[in-house]
């Protein structure tokens, strides 16, 4: 048989996809490597280019408008002048039944995107080989057939090469079984652990579901590691690993062979459990419990840690996602509950997993709709009376729900991420504010903002606040930012850099809701503050205490000690007012002086020390 490298080479390649990012990056790794490339964006361009001069093989993406891959295959394997031209699926889609559905239109191979160049690059080299050989073959038996009176001698030599060339052809049709068969395997089963996925996992249950023989005593368990975040941050992803495959091992040595184990994803398992006794999986869940904390040996480390699990039953005219679903939610309950628990289902939590994402629907929108508006609450000087400035407050306003209580939607803000946006425009609102009362008022007036856990560990927060000063003008000097005690205590290295570089900038720094967090206070003494905030709990727990002081003495000694001002919230009567002020307390916020108002009600001239509004 001829040396056919050359050809490979020089082979003529068309590409076909609709992203020109996608186009040009095949374009040039093919063409580096001799190829000769042509490119294609639709189906229909493509039919003309292939109808024009027949390419030697086709990378062909699956999603496009109008024709799909598999309707542009299909019509190419119609055609008898296109049909035995190789083509190669190239798709980010990764389920089984796409790629079974690319071999049953005529798919010669399957890459999943985002894919490796030099996986690519062997596959096509593949795929040409193929088809070289092919064409070799033919070549030969045509040969064969015109030569075949002439060549009577010749006959048992060109069997021979015909009888190689077959040989080395199944060889590669063999190879190529295998690693179909590879990756049939790998298309059900998880690659860390070899349990069962979560794809063949959906398929045992749909089957499971469909034979009325077994639904009946039918569980499905959701079993989640808590805090293993934890251990990946700290130990590493690859102790992380070891712990996955030490949580499947006893899982399985712990469940029954009937029952269907499989990993659902990151540190999350499920089973599927049949003829069991509502009684016997609660037992069965507890068993699994003592057994998952036990300390897991791995090769350089001991670890702990705890799981919980959610439990839910099959009831008639459940369909596998709700069956899921609600052992997911239930496993969530049980983490909320703590952890290290089991929690079954109840379909209150399905109502309130709907009410959770109907209001993150809803405060998607209401970022993009502008329902969020800005209040402001004064804050006084508490030994003269006079105006110190106004804290920053966000309030939502829904169409329909009228307005939305802050503990309500403010942690869904920073659940979801909205917060990156919001807290930004909260920040710019309220520094364009100070910096116009500045001009109008003709006051020093300070403005504090809260800040999130999450907007304090964004990567390009100082970048955020410096950008947000200068377009508003404001002086740093009039900004003081507030944030929780468990926002300073996380990451403290990281958290202590940041508060110096504010400080650079003469920005302030206010602890919130300070006493209600860390019991440790050694912080304040690293930690560059310059302001205690005191809970409204302690302000309203001054009646309440034998003294009628409370814990808010300790607090002010506290401050004082380590020269930092403090401000009390929450203040209702001008008896909190009065000994708040008598015990050296320097501000004060409260309903006494003025509700949180929108700018336009808000006036020096009414904010009384007195509460008279």
């Amino acid at each position: 048989m001829k040396d056919t490298s050359n050809d490979l080479d020089q082979a003529d390649i068309l590409i076909v996809d609709d992203t020109p990012e996608n186009l040009r990056l095949l374009s040039n790794m093919l063409s580096r490597r001799g190829y000769r490339v042509r490119k294609a964006i639709s189906g229909s361009m493509a039919l003309t280019a292939v109808q024009t001069l027949p390419p030697d093989l086709i990378l062909l993406d699956i999603m496009m408008p109008e024709m799909d891959g598999y309707a542009l295959c299909d019509r190419l394997k119609e055609d008898q002048r296109t049909r035995d031209i190789p083509v190669v699926f190239l798709s980010a889609l990764n389920d089984v039944f796409d790629k079974v559905k690319a071999f049953n239109v005529g798919g010669a191979d399957y890459i999943v995107k985002p894919f490796q160049i030099e996986e690519v690059l062997a596959r096509v080299h593949h795929q040409l080989r193929i088809k070289s050989v092919e064409r070799e073959i033919r070549r030969l038996n045509a040969e064969l057939e015109q030569r075949v009176d002439e060549r009577t001698s010749q006959l048992q030599e060109r069997t021979r090469q015909l009888e190689s060339a077959n040989r080395q052809l199944l060889d590669e049709i063999s190879q190529r079984e295998r690693i179909q068969k590879r990756l049939k395997y790998l298309a059900f089963h998880d690659r860390l652990t070899n349990l069962p996925n979560r794809s063949q996992f959906e398929i045992k249950l749909t089957e499971s579901l469909e034979d009325a023989t077994v639904t009946v005593n039918l569980a499905v368990l959701f079993i989640d590691c808590d805090r293993f975040k934890v251990v990946n941050d700290s130990l590493g992803h690859g102790v992380g690993d070891e712990l996955i495959k030490s949580l499947a091992q006893r899982l399985r040595e712990n469940l029954d062979d009937e029952v269907i184990l499989a990993r659902w994803g990151g540190d999350e398992f499920v089973a599927l459990l049949y003829n069991y006794e509502e009684d016997e999986v609660i037992s069965l869940v507890q068993d699994l419990l003592k057994v998952l904390s036990n300390p897991h040996q791995l090769p350089r480390h001991e670890v702990f840690v705890n799981t919980s699990i959610g439990i839910a039953f099959f009831v008639p005219n459940l369909s596998p996602e709700e069956l899921l679903r609600n052992a997911d939610a239930a496993m969530y309950r049980a983490k909320a509950l703590g952890g290290n628990r089991y929690h079954l289902f109840d379909p209150l939590l399905h109502q309130e997993a709907s009410e959770r994402l109907a209001l993150e629907n809803d405060l998607r929108y209401a970022y993009e709709r502008q329902e969020f508006e800005v209040y402001y609450q004064p804050i006084l000087n508490l030994q003269t009376g006079a105006l110190f400035g106004f804290e920053a407050l966000l309030r939502w306003h829904h169409p329909e729900r009228g307005w939305v209580s802050p503990p309500e939607f403010i942690p869904t803000i920073e659940e979801t991420g909205l917060i990156d946006q919001v807290g930004e425009w909260v920040l710019e609102q309220a520094c364009q504010q100070v910096k116009q009362w500045h001009r109008d008022w003709d006051l020093p007036l300070v403005m504090s903002v809260n800040l999130s856990v999450r907007q304090f560990a964004q990567p390009d927060f100082l970048d955020q606040v410096d950008r947000v000063l200068i377009q508003t003008g404001l002086e740093p000097r009039f900004l003081k930012l507030e944030i929780t005690e468990t926002a300073l205590m996380e990451n403290s290295q990281s958290t202590l850099f940041i508060l110096r570089q504010l400080k650079s900038r003469q920005i302030k720094i206010s602890i919130d809701d300070f006493g209600t967090g860390y019991s440790s206070l050694s912080y304040l003494h690293t930690f560059p503050v310059d302001t205690l905030k005191i809970d409204r709990v302690f302000v309203e727990g001054m009646s309440k205490s034998r003294d009628g002081q409370g814990l808010v003495p300790a607090i002010l000694n506290l401050a004082r000690a380590t020269d930092i001002d403090t401000i009390a919230e929450g203040i209702e009567t001008l008896e909190q007012r009065d000994i708040l002020r008598r015990l050296g307390c320097n501000f004060a916020q409260g309903f006494l002086f003025s509700q949180p108002k929108q700018a336009c009600d808000l006036h020096p001239d009414q904010i009384q020390f007195g509460g008279e509004n």
